[in-house]
């Protein structure tokens, strides 16, 4: 017997299970439904006075839950990322020649949006990708799958070894390795692909794996193994430069890209691996900078798409970019896209609880930033350094009211004009 979920008289559904990611089945179902949240409507405040308690009740849920599902919003520096990534993996999967497809890095510090700009331009790929096999014959390949896998996306474990790294990526496809060689591994895995004809292979956090002991190659061989497996490689991760899972390659001034040494270089030291030279390009995510005024139209431009999507009554024009706003703003998140959400994302809540319907200054001084998360690893560096609030602000924080969403506070108090 199933059950079915109805919306409220709002429209409004309470969100259920999160899709899993780290899976091939929730993967899909996140591809699929990613875009499918609907914001609250606008309406006046006169039509929210109209409204019945459990109508308004129901409106305050769904405005909440607009607050927590912001849209993600191009960036100058994510759109850097987007772009290459379009063009590489297209490239990539039109390729029939027997060769190494070349990967991209993507660095950058936390909370930069480096996991959710690839994972979007993956799953357009794959959408694009899957659209085309609707009109073009596809060959059919003896002992695949039914399952298509597109794209596999795999979060390095935190305690991450190239044998752990391998299960990792068996475990989206709901294949067993244990117990296995790390040889068998990459077998399996090399199968895995091939089998659910799978183009794109995502490893988030990749700089977990470490360089072990100075003459360790197990971490450097698994890289060279997966570059060789046709399938474009995307590794995502914090201070990948400087983390030492690329010794043993070098950066190309000229073309700025990774590359591992072929056989007969003195530095070659792998004979399994193919003729190919390995390459990466690098892309750094960085957060928005404030130093000249193209800088800071760039930083409005994004305040003002974060503004156009809350349902605060009294959210005006100018609510986050007038007077000091742009600049309090930088100075909290340190230009940080993830923060610049959160913060927003807090301040709206709060300003709901408050019942002041906007959100300023003295109403985010209030609201302390954590970026604490159970599947991110603080020493790397994963969550991100979070900017100190200036001692003077400090002084004015009070606690934080306790969460009124359930309570009849009645019809806060607006202007005529609703603002």
């Amino acid at each position: 017997m199933t059950t079915e979920t109805r919306p409220s008289a709002s429209g409004f559904i309470l969100p259920g299970e999160v899709p899993d990611r780290e899976t091939a089945e929730g993967w899909t179902t996140w591809r699929k439904t990613r875009q499918s949240f609907v914001p609250a409507p606008r309406i006046t405040f006169a039509r929210y006075q109209a409204m019945g308690k459990r109508e308004r009740a129901l409106h305050d849920l769904h405005r909440r839950a607009t607050h927590a599902n912001l849209p993600l919003q191009d960036t100058p520096m994510s759109l850097v990322v987007s772009e290459l990534l379009e063009t590489r993996l297209l490239n990539n999967a039109m390729k029939q020649k027997p060769t190494t497809r070349p990967g991209i890095m993507i660095n950058g510090g936390g909370n930069q949006g480096k996991t959710e700009t690839a994972v979007e331009a993956a799953a357009a790929f794959e959408d694009l990708w899957l659209g085309l096999e609707e009109f073009v014959d596809v060959p059919e390949l003896p002992g695949a799958r039914d399952l298509r896998s597109t794209v596999a996306y795999v979060q390095t474990p935190v305690t991450a070894t190239p044998k752990s790294t391998c299960q990792a990526i068996l475990d989206f496809f709901g294949t067993s390795g244990r117990n296995m060689t790390l040889t068998q591994l990459v077998q399996q895995v090399r199968a895995s692909l091939r089998d659910h004809r799978t183009r794109v292979l995502i490893l988030d956090d990749c700089t977990r794996l470490r360089m072990h002991r100075k003459d360790d190659q197990d971490t450097l061989d698994l890289i060279r193994a997966l570059m060789s497996m046709r399938v474009t490689l995307i590794l995502i991760g914090v201070g990948i430069p400087g983390s030492g899972l690329l010794s043993g390659g070098w950066q190309n001034r000229e073309t700025g890209q990774w590359e591992f040494p072929e056989p007969g270089h003195r530095d070659w030291k792998d004979d399994a691996s193919t003729q190919t030279a390995r390459r990466f390009d690098l892309v750094d995510l960085k957060p928005f900078t404030y130093d000249t005024p193209a800088d800071i139209a760039h930083f409005v431009d994004h305040l003002t798409g974060l503004e156009g999507q809350l349902r605060l009554f009294k959210a005006g024009e100018g609510m986050l970019t007038g007077g000091g706003m742009p600049e309090y703003f930088y100075r909290r998140t340190a230009g940080v896209v993830g923060l610049i959400e959160r913060l927003i994302e807090d301040g709206a809540s709060l300003a709901m609880d408050l019942g002041t319907e906007e959100i300023t200054e003295e109403l985010l001084d209030r609201i302390v930033i954590r970026t604490r998360h159970p599947k991110r690893d603080r020493a790397a560096g994963e969550e991100g350094d979070v900017p100190h609030v200036p001692p003077a602000k400090r002084k004015t924080q009070g606690p934080r009211p306790r969460n009124t969403v359930f309570d009849d506070k009645g019809v806060p108090e607006i202007t005529a004009s609703g603002k």
